[in-house]
């Protein structure tokens, strides 16, 4: 039985971790950026910009509010336009990036706000650009946090990431319900959740790992 499972767990898992890599390498160039972009132009910060701020702030929070499972029907104009296919593992990278790039641009700005202000402070006193600042204060002082933060955001696109096989994206998800519900087959879904719960699992432990190293207070 667990040979006859093995190459379908094998192909399943290949397939989230290709959706949750690329998604998440796509997401996090726009997505970190955009919270840096959320900070620095909230008032009293060094690029203050209320308009901006409040403008970019809306629409992230609209797209963010948008159930993932709503989203992908939604967009699947879209994504048939960019990939050619509304079916399988890289049609669904296409919600899965629009979903994380507003949480990872949330995630970062959380981390940026907990740098302390005088640190910035000095920066600006000793004549560092805006860009200075971002390069050599925010991003350094607040990387543990956005290692922390990024893990997070890796964990729910897991989760995502079984709920677009859900509808066709491939995947472990693809695997638990057209092997394991509709054949009724409960080893498989019982080794399908049990191949996620190590995953996160590992993932969450190299984040934190990651995150212990940078932090060097």
């Amino acid at each position: 039985m667990f040979t006859e499972i093995l190459p379908l767990l094998s192909k399943a898992l290949g397939e989230t971790i290709y959706m949750v890599v690329v998604s998440m390498a796509i997401a996090s160039a726009v997505g970190v950026p955009l919270g840096v972009l959320l900070h620095t132009t909230a008032k009293g910060q060094i690029l203050e910009s209320l308009v901006l701020n409040q403008t970019v702030g809306s629409v992230v929070n609209a797209i963010r509010s948008i159930p993932f499972i709503i989203l992908m029907v939604a967009i699947i104009p879209l994504t048939r336009f960019i990939v050619g296919s509304a079916i399988g593992t890289t049609a669904a990278i296409v919600p899965l990036v629009i979903a994380s790039i507003p949480f990872i641009g949330r995630q970062v700005e959380t981390s940026l706000k907990e740098v302390p202000a005088g640190l910035v402070e000095a920066a600006q006193s000793m004549g560092a650009t805006p860009f200075q600042i971002i390069s050599r204060v925010l991003l350094p002082e607040a990387m543990p946090g956005i290692v922390s933060q990024l893990t997070t955001v890796i964990i729910a696109l897991v989760g995502e990431s079984a709920m677009a096989g859900a509808i066709g994206g491939g995947g472990l998800g693809d695997l638990a319900i057209r092997y394991g519900y509709q054949r009724f087959r409960p080893e498989v879904m019982l080794a399908t959740v049990v191949v996620l719960i190590v995953l996160v699992q590992l993932v969450q432990f190299l984040g934190n790992t990651l995150a212990k190293k940078l932090d060097k207070r």
